[in-house]
């Protein structure tokens, strides 16, 4: 029989005996094992499949059942995968919980500080989500890069515009659109007439054919021509790329599983009131994502269906990963940071986070400052008692809890309206007001509405 671990220290009880920590690092990978399981405890791995695959090996020798590393970089991530598919228990942590001591920093010393956090139970495991969501992910990151990258170009051809003194910005809303490629096209292809140039504009347009062919006198520069048609040339073959990443993306949502057992599509509600979002999916990602969830989190206020798929594939649609609401919250970096102290709140600070679901939640919460709804005239109320910044992370923070609980357990969301809100509100306001006047001594008495 295998001897236990016993800890030196009665205060801390053995957790995972059969523990090991590697520093992961970007040329080599320290790993340790405790001392009774190898006469070299700790190990240096090169970085390759095959270094990496002698590693996992050598950690089934040693009988250890769970690794703790760093999250450093994307150095990590096929580590972890290798160590995953030997069937090993990997914990991924957040390098600020595993702070070693002062003057004590060395791969080595960082590998076994690791270990010996994990045998105690000392590390909090980060959340990964399953290959099927990772996956998505990598598409959907890869569209956001894309349409960062063409709004970037986007941004050049503008300004090589402006430095030729054409002033397209104070007529078109955006360059990209199609009077405004038709325009550009026509400038790279030699068309210097003012009046020529202005009949490409498109009938939606609000300024005149006049209006334009005045902001088009520029000042024609080879050197800037040449810079817009480079410009443009990226542009358009980013959103070659763009509408690529679509096809792959509608491909594998058409391959997954529908977890929406037939039931129909619920109505797509708001959206005339809502502005439309430029560089969407050229497919019905809503009902893409209805089916991989089976909820459909449009629904609620302030989430589009772009917002929608940030949030499904960074979490996930499984929310028992989660044992509540605000474990979910606490995981979006959406909670308080409050230093408490004696049951005393000492201080305030943020939590600093680049979680895509927490931004996209926050950009959601942000549209509902005219939103003629229940959470629109929440929001309103905060935003005007707390300011704009904290009421949009309350706002989030509200967000993130609907999605948590549509997707945990299948509620759907219905809107009460901004009327209802504010007789809520105010009924609020009458009991806290009469508790208030009873504390000391006095009655609240309404006055009768005059006849």
């Amino acid at each position: 029989m295998m001897r236990q671990i016993q800890s030196e220290d009665v205060s801390l009880e053995v957790v995972h005996s059969d523990a090991a920590g590697i520093d992961i690092g970007n040329e080599f990978h320290y790993v340790a094992v405790p001392q009774s399981r190898d006469s070299q405890p700790v190990r240096r791995f090169g970085c390759t499949t095959g270094e990496l695959r002698t590693m996992a090996n050598w950690l089934k020798q040693c009988r250890i059942r769970t690794v703790a590393m760093q999250s450093t970089g994307v150095y990590w991530i096929a580590v972890y995968d290798i160590l995953e598919q030997a069937g090993l228990e990997v914990y991924l942590v957040n390098a600020r919980d595993t702070k070693n001591l002062p003057g004590r920093k060395s791969d080595v010393q960082e590998s076994q500080w690791l270990m010996k956090l994990h045998t105690y139970g000392l590390l909090r495991n980060s959340f990964r989500p399953a290959q099927e969501i990772r996956t998505m992910r990598t598409y959907w990151r890869q569209r956001n890069d894309l349409v960062q990258s063409a709004s970037r170009h986007i941004q050049r051809m503008q300004k090589a515009l402006t430095q030729m003194n054409l002033q397209l910005a104070n007529v078109l809303s955006d360059v990209s659109g199609v009077t405004g490629q038709a325009i550009i096209t026509a400038i790279l292809a030699g068309e210097r007439n003012p009046h020529k140039l202005a009949e490409f504009r498109d009938p939606r347009v609000k300024a005149s054919e006049e209006q334009i062919a005045r902001s088009l006198e520029g000042n024609w520069q080879p050197d800037l021509l040449f810079v817009l048609q480079q410009e443009q040339d990226g542009y358009k073959f980013g959103q070659k790329q763009i509408a690529e990443c679509d096809r792959q993306l509608e491909k594998y949502l058409l391959q997954r599983e529908d977890r929406s057992h037939g039931a129909p599509l619920p109505e797509e509600k708001r959206k005339q009131r809502l502005k439309k979002t430029k560089g969407k999916p050229q497919f019905d990602l809503r009902t893409g994502l209805f089916h991989l969830s089976g909820t459909d989190l449009t629904q609620i206020d302030g989430i589009d269906v772009m917002t929608a798929s940030s949030i499904l594939s960074e979490a996930g649609w499984d929310m028992s990963k989660w044992p509540d609401e605000d474990h979910f919250v606490s995981w979006l970096r959406l909670c308080p940071d409050n230093r408490i102290s004696g049951e005393k709140i000492i201080g305030k600070g943020r939590l600093p986070t680049n979680n895509r679901a927490n931004i996209a939640l926050k950009m959601a919460a942000s549209t509902l400052r005219q939103s003629d709804t229940y959470l629109g005239a929440q929001f309103r109320r905060l935003r005007t008692r707390l300011g704009a910044p904290i009421a949009i992370k309350a706002m989030a923070a509200k967000l993130a809890r609907l999605v948590y609980r549509m997707l945990r357990y299948g509620i759907k969301y219905a809107d009460k309206g901004a009327t209802f809100y504010q007789v809520e509100h105010r009924q609020r306001q009458i009991k806290h007001l009469k508790w208030k006047a009873a504390s000391l001594g006095y009655k609240v008495t309404p006055i009768p509405e005059a006849a």
